[in-house]
């Protein structure tokens, strides 16, 4: 038996990561409803027990409708992962002197509403179900507070802080909360305009940079997209069913616990 078979998940955010997780659910036999605000990705990988929704998960009753159309369809919702990523120019490669209000606000408020909203309309079901799992994921980022990433590591900060909170208030009640920590995933888009920016912002080359950052691992190697959405599958699988409220560390031992 598939490790997600007959388990129904929503994944927030049609990028690299978010598609890549719905194809590696869908092959563990989870029926996959992927939304996203960008049509043509979504075309791309509709299909084969996957749906596909365009969708702003900033939109409170957008989402809401969405979750309550997932529920018509298929009964439940056993997975919710909220994957969505922001453009970092003027965001990132600033220093905090120089960086604006806006600038600053801006993935704060973005990440915080938006699994906010998502975190809450999968909650109230998996509450009423007396199971399932949130998941959620943050870069090393989040706890190294290296230079000029601006309002990033608040926001990642307080993504990990509604990790935990939502399994002390819902644990009994049979919802576990977790969050996959990573190192940046070279090979998300993302990743590729971040490490330009901090390249520049450094004094160095996009390559210097993305080597400095292998350096910091002990394998000497960043954290894949496979790795990932393998430890994703295992954590919303029943053999995952102990661990919620915490951070799975999968920096390949750039932070260690």
């Amino acid at each position: 038996m598939k490790r997600l078979e007959n388990k129904v998940a929503v994944i927030y955010g049609n990028g690299k990561v978010g598609t890549a997780l719905a194809k590696a659910f869908a092959s563990q036999g989870a029926k996959v409803f992927l939304t996203g605000r960008t049509i043509k990705k979504l075309d791309v990988v509709n299909g084969q027990n996957i749906e596909t929704a365009q969708l702003d998960a900033l939109d409170e009753k957008a989402v809401e409708k969405h979750m309550i159309e997932v529920i018509k369809k298929v009964g439940k919702i056993d997975i919710s992962f909220n994957v969505i990523g922001l453009p970092q120019t003027g965001i990132q490669g600033i220093p905090l002197t120089e960086l604006s209000v806006e600038g600053f606000s801006l993935p704060i408020t973005t990440y915080t509403n938006s699994h906010f909203i998502t975190t809450k309309a999968a909650a109230r079901r998996m509450i009423t179900q007396g199971s399932g799992v949130i998941l959620m994921h943050v870069p090393n980022a989040s706890r190294l507070s290296p230079p000029f990433v601006g309002g990033m590591v608040p926001a990642w900060s307080s993504i990990e802080g509604l990790c935990r909170s939502l399994s002390v208030e819902f644990g009994q009640k049979g919802l576990r909360s977790v969050c996959l920590l990573t190192t940046g995933i070279p090979e998300t888009p993302l990743i590729d305009e971040v490490w330009e920016i901090h390249g520049k912002a450094h004094g160095i080359s996009f390559d210097e940079f993305h080597a400095m950052m292998e350096g910091g691992t002990h394998r000497k190697r960043l954290t894949t997209l496979k790795e990932l959405t393998d430890a994703a599958v295992f954590v919303a699988s029943d053999e995952g069913s102990a661990i919620t409220g915490t951070t799975l560390n999968l920096t390949a031992g750039m932070i260690v616990d």
